[in-house]
């Protein structure tokens, strides 16, 4: 009799949110989905031992993990939820109500009365931190973070009896209790990777890896593979292709997990099942013996359709072809593949969540069997991969959905016409492989990697990492090796797939300024580490925001003093004036530092004003003012300087001007440092002066713009404008007043 093998591979994934050279993680969720998901999911496993499956684990989430299990890390969002409610700062508090509460609101925080009360409480003030302050006492901030942390831990924990216990209490929690739930934290993580390598030696689960940072390994290859999987798609201006990369990224992944558990894994899930023939090889070489990707590779690759009809089952052909395991053989490359049921893998990640347990598993089962019968039915077995995320859909469902697997499951391991086995058991047993000798590059998403290039917010990011990795190979030689490793490490975290996945039109959070933050932070890092500043636009977000700042164009010609004094209102008025809102999007560890900038031109100079949001900021800085002129309709700036001023001890050194590194002649240069900074630069500097609008010549220059920046410790710590340039109109002053009028 023919056999239906149920392949079920999770993928444990979270981006890599640890900043390597302050230490802080920027996000908490690789605590929180350890807390509530990677543990239980294997746990459960306990009680169906017929059912073996394969956790795929992320060697950078691992790492992580590990970090956590040291109880060293500096995690800001575990650090405001461990403090005293009667020691928190104004800012701590407002951090608290913006963070604390990023959980479903369903099926985590109202699972909890007090919590889903907090909650309430916070919407109605339109969920603003500043406003919601006044409306919570001490109590409601202690409730808050001990509940903000009990709604993360997973089912089994919450089975123990002091969690249990603190659970029934309800409300009116103490500082025993919110230590209790600290304390806790690091030990149920320390339980994580140890229930995964049991469970591996004991034979019930295949553990398989991913390359080491999640990288979109066609792209790191060469991003001219964007244009491959979709003819005609707008690329980088910059080709990054470092195949090199690519295979240390893998490698390194290879060999943690040896490391970690044991044993060298078999099989590989490519970030996002993201595969070309190009990395089949580079994974062959590395002893690779199975990959899976989507089954959307496949029909591109077969030049099909996997077409469902109303009951989502394919047309019998396409069975043959979909519920099978591939052999890619090319040259000297031979590779395993499998290719995930897209519509069963979907329905557990979007559908199931909104179904009883018990109907959404009983539909699973019949699905998956009625997948597999046209196959079966012709005396050939069957092979159902079905392939997701193994932490983000168990928030939809109540109490992790661990009521419809435990259906699920029990269905399984009681049906004894089906097989539920790892990748390669399932290997093992196949006997009719179909052999692949070409295969169409793709993802799991649309089968091409348009979400992580092509938009103008992807090409940029790409752009930045080729400028980046060039540094890196020009200037590491002359550097210690520590520095090299550093640079190096904080370049393969950059070529993480996780940035990209926010960028462009695609996908969006709560967290996407978090995330660009992160990226741009990581790219500063390499220049850093060897020992040079970074560029001046790591400064500035890749981001396109909807947040919307107070900007009021030039509308006279302005005459200021140049003194650093905030009083003198009137002579700065008619200047240009930039005003950023600072309440989206806010990210702790995020020090806002700039409150506005001004600036305006007469006829022979540009004048610029910084004022600060808190005073000076303490500790040593440097303040950053770049400049360009543009021509009419031109593409390139017709020059562009920068102006630069450390501050050390509060005092302002001597401002320089360079162009493209080279230091000019600073003649008609000014700038002061009061209780603002203000400077002045003369408008010949930037080969500019005010001409008339109806005839400027084609090299003339018409607009000036600029942005400040503040740079801590070589790095860009704030910025205006928060996206983009304050720009400037080069008219002469009754023109400029008849514009504005």
């Amino acid at each position: 009799m023919p056999v239906l093998r149920v392949v079920i591979l999770w993928h444990q994934h979270q981006p890599f949110y640890k900043d390597l050279v302050t230490g802080e993680y920027r996000l908490p969720w690789v605590r929180l989905h350890a807390l509530k998901d990677y543990y239980g999911m294997v746990k459960l496993l306990d009680e169906f031992p017929d059912v073996h499956q394969t956790f795929n684990l992320v060697p950078s989430l691992i790492t992580q993990i590990q970090d956590y299990e040291s109880g060293s890390t500096h995690d800001p969002f575990f650090r405001v939820a461990s403090k005293p409610a009667r020691d928190l700062s104004l800012e701590e508090r407002r951090f608290a109500l913006q963070y604390l509460f990023q959980a479903n609101p369903v099926h985590l925080i109202g699972r909890y009365p007090r919590y889903a009360e907090l909650w309430d409480r916070f919407q109605s003030v339109g969920s603003n931190p500043d406003r919601a302050d006044k409306f919570f006492q001490r109590q409601d901030y202690t409730d808050l973070q001990v509940l903000s942390q009990l709604a993360w831990f997973d089912e089994f924990f919450l089975q123990e009896p002091e969690i249990a216990e603190l659970v029934r209490k309800g409300r009116n929690y103490s500082l025993e209790d919110q230590n209790f739930v600290v304390r806790q934290q690091i030990d149920l993580i320390k339980r994580v990777l140890p229930a995964h390598a049991k469970a591996a030696k004991e034979g019930r689960i295949e553990l398989s890896t991913s390359p080491f940072y999640h990288p979109i390994l066609p792209l790191v290859c060469d991003t001219n593979q964007g244009a491959v999987s979709t003819p005609g798609l707008p690329l980088p201006q910059n080709r990054f292709r470092h195949p090199e990369d690519a295979r240390e990224q893998l490698q390194r992944g290879l060999d943690l997990h040896e490391n970690v558990f044991g044993v060298r894994p078999q099989g590989v899930w490519p970030s996002e099942g993201s595969v070309s023939e190009e990395v089949l090889g580079i994974a062959a070489g590395l002893g690779v013996n199975w990959m899976a990707t989507d089954e959307g590779v496949l029909a591109r690759t077969l030049g099909m359709s996997f077409m469902r009809d109303g009951r989502g089952r394919v047309p019998d052909v396409s069975a043959g072809k979909l519920y099978n395991i591939h052999r890619f053989e090319s040259n000297q490359t031979h590779m395993h593949l499998l290719f995930r049921d897209h519509a069963l893998s979907d329905l557990i990640g979007f559908v199931y969540s909104g179904m009883t347990a018990r109907d959404a598993a009983a539909h699973l089962m019949q699905n998956i069997k009625d997948a597999a019968q046209p196959i079966m039915s012709t005396g050939i077995d069957a092979v159902v991969p079905v392939i997701l995320d193994g932490e983000n859909a168990w928030e939809y469902y109540p109490e992790s959905g661990r009521e419809f697997l435990r259906y699920f499951y029990d269905m399984l391991q009681n049906d004894h016409s089906v097989e539920a086995v790892t990748v390669s058991e399932a290997i093992a047993r196949h006997k009719n492989f179909n052999v692949l000798h070409s295969l169409t590059p793709g993802s799991w998403i649309h089968a091409n990697f348009n979400v992580w290039i092509g938009a103008p917010e992807d090409n940029r990011s790409w752009d930045y990492l080729y400028h980046a990795r060039n540094f890196y190979a020009q200037a590491s030689s002359g550097c210690s090796e520590e520095q090299r490793k550093l640079a190096k490490e904080e370049l393969f975290i950059a070529e993480g797939s996780d940035w990209n996945w926010w960028y462009g039109p695609e996908h969006h959070s709560a967290n996407d300024r978090d995330f660009d933050e992160l990226y741009r932070k990581h790219l500063s890092n390499v220049y850093q580490a060897l020992g040079a500043t970074p560029p001046d636009y790591l400064a500035q977000p890749i981001i396109s925001g909807t947040v919307q700042p107070l900007f009021t164009p030039q509308t006279n010609y302005i005459h200021p003093r140049i003194s650093g004094d905030m009083i003198r209102y009137f002579e700065w008025m008619g200047a240009a004036h930039y005003t950023a809102d600072r309440r989206q999007g806010a990210m702790h560890g995020k020090v806002f530092l700039m409150d506005s900038i001004y600036a305006g031109i007469d006829d022979k100079n540009i004048y610029g004003r910084l004022d600060f949001t808190a005073g000076i900021p303490e500790g040593d800085f440097e303040v950053v003012v770049t400049l360009e002129s543009w021509p009419e309709r031109a593409v390139r700036p017709r020059r562009s300087i920068r102006l630069s001023a450390e501050v050390v001890d509060r005092e302002l050194s001597a401002p320089r001007i360079s162009d493209n590194g080279d230091t000019l002649p600073s003649d008609g240069v000014r700038a002061v440092l009061s209780k603002n900074f203000e400077f002045k630069v003369p408008l010949s500097l930037l080969y500019a002066t005010p001409v008339e609008s109806a005839w400027p010549s084609d090299e003339a220059a018409t607009k000036i713009r600029l942005r400040f920046s503040i740079w801590q410790n070589r790095l860009p710590a704030d910025a205006l404008p928060v996206e983009g340039w304050l720009d400037l109109r080069l008219l002469p002053e009754m023109e400029l007043m008849a514009l504005a009028h």
